[in-house]
């Protein structure tokens, strides 16, 4: 079992880069890389997330089920089940062009298929099949996310480029967001929601495309699994399972469920309002092509700003104080929401709300990402990293399955657009305790981790 401890940080007392490092190391062609990379992760998320709901909400489906179908994402957050095949196994046929592009192209290859089938059939009559098709692509999409993970750590030469490259994923991840929840809208409104899906498809298949291009990680070639036991025998489970598990326990020994804890708990407000957000546009009646615009335009800038800003954070000011300002930032986003409820179909507080909301989740998910990134241990890079990103998602995405039903309760009693307000500055309050988990880790954290990555 591989016994390498070592993070891909590099030693906490570097002194931080200067301004010219830093736009030297942006040129960097891997930065390209990870963007487009970031691109393909992020195109089928929210089309199996929160842009669904809108899709069915139109078709007349009940909040309710809208919650509960929701629980689709799961698939993302449980990702750590089959990490350890994707880790170290190689995929028939296609696993001739290298372990993580063979991963990777069999995985796009899934999402394609599936937005296709999505497209094809439409929720209409069909839903609980179309939520099967729909988890398919979660499935596919989740095990994308574990190959585009680990090449991201994998091609870092240091814990700044790490910085770097995943600011780059983080920004082609987040305007693939947009993308799937802004320009989508825009699409639908002239030829209808299934037409759109299908243009998406097209989209993941371009993505497929490029990665037939790009070159294997040179710390997953073949050098990489040289001397460690085939996976398939007891000793090779053990250490393609456990062996993860047992190494970051090792490494970060009785902070091990501190640090899990505040991950489990740093997105968790913005998770737990997601599926509403949409439902809310349309009950409203906030017109798509306004969504489309406002999102593909205010939403995409404040994108950019909040990315760019955690990027140069995390360099210039270090991983403790990013990670904390993210989660101060987080919930504004779910009181902007509240206010949007509050203030009707106001097109001057929607752009305030979607402004707000893409910033701090920008900021917010690059400082939790260099957070995670910057936990892993060489050797067992894909299955360690999506065992924190599953552990950052999971509690968050079965609570927000009761989310649709937590509306319907509470517009029993109140008008529905004060029963989505309630329910928006509610989720707010969710994001307390992992201010508090952010800020006693800082504290706590060995000498010269809490302003250094």
């Amino acid at each position: 079992m591989p016994t390498d401890s070592t993070a891909t940080s590099t030693p906490a007392a570097a002194p931080r880069p200067g301004w010219r490092e830093v736009l030297r190391g942006v040129r960097d062609p891997k930065v390209a890389l990870l963007l487009v990379l970031g691109l393909a992760a992020g195109l089928p998320f929210m089309l199996v997330g929160n842009t669904l709901g809108f899709w069915l909400r139109t078709e007349g489906i009940e909040l309710g089920a809208i919650g509960f179908l929701s629980w689709v994402g799961i698939a993302y957050s449980v990702k750590f089940l089959w990490a350890p095949v994707v880790d170290r196994t190689t995929v028939p046929l296609l696993g001739r062009l290298g372990r993580r592009r063979g991963w990777l192209l069999l995985a796009q290859g899934g999402v394609v298929l599936g937005l296709l089938a999505m497209a094809i059939l439409t929720p209409k009559g069909h839903l609980q099949l179309f939520g099967a098709i729909a988890l398919g692509v979660a499935l596919a999409s989740a095990t994308q996310d574990i190959v585009i993970d680990a090449w991201r750590i994998e091609c870092a030469e240091s814990s700044d480029q790490l910085a770097i490259l995943s600011a780059a994923y983080q920004l082609g991840y987040r305007t693939a967001l947009l993308l799937t929840d802004a320009l989508i809208f825009l699409v639908a409104a002239q030829v209808g929601w299934a037409s759109s899906y299908a243009a998406f498809a097209a989209m993941a298949f371009a993505g497929l495309v490029v990665v037939l291009f790009v070159g294997e990680p040179r710390s997953a070639g073949p050098s990489s699994t040289v001397g460690l036991p085939p996976l398939w025998t007891p000793r090779g489970l053990y250490d393609a399972i456990l062996g993860p598990f047992i190494a970051f326990f090792l490494q970060h020994r009785q902070m091990a469920l501190a640090v899990l804890a505040a991950i489990s708990l740093y997105r968790l407000a913005d998770f737990v309002m997601g599926p509403m957000a949409n439902p809310l546009y349309a009950d409203l009646g906030i017109a798509e092509q306004t969504i489309g615009k406002v999102r593909g335009g205010i939403g995409l800038a404040a994108t950019f700003f909040g990315t760019a800003a955690a990027g140069v954070a995390a360099l210039r000011l270090g991983l403790f104080p990013t990670l904390l300002l993210g989660a101060v930032l987080g919930p504004l986003s779910n009181l902007a929401f509240a206010w949007l409820a509050l203030s009707g179909a106001n097109n001057v507080v929607f752009g305030i709300a979607m402004a707000i909301d893409n910033f701090s989740a920008g900021f917010a998910g690059i400082a939790l990402i260099a957070y995670m990134s910057s936990l892993t241990n060489v050797g067992y890079t894909a299955t360690q990293y999506a065992l924190l990103s599953s552990f950052y998602a999971l509690l968050g995405k079965v609570m927000k399955g009761f989310s649709g039903v937590i509306v319907e309760t509470l517009a029993q009693t109140r008008p529905l657009m004060e029963a989505y307000a309630l329910f928006f500055a509610g989720t707010a309050a969710l994001a307390v305790p992992a201010i508090a988990l952010v800020a006693w880790l800082a504290r706590h954290a060995p000498a010269g981790v809490s302003s250094k990555s």
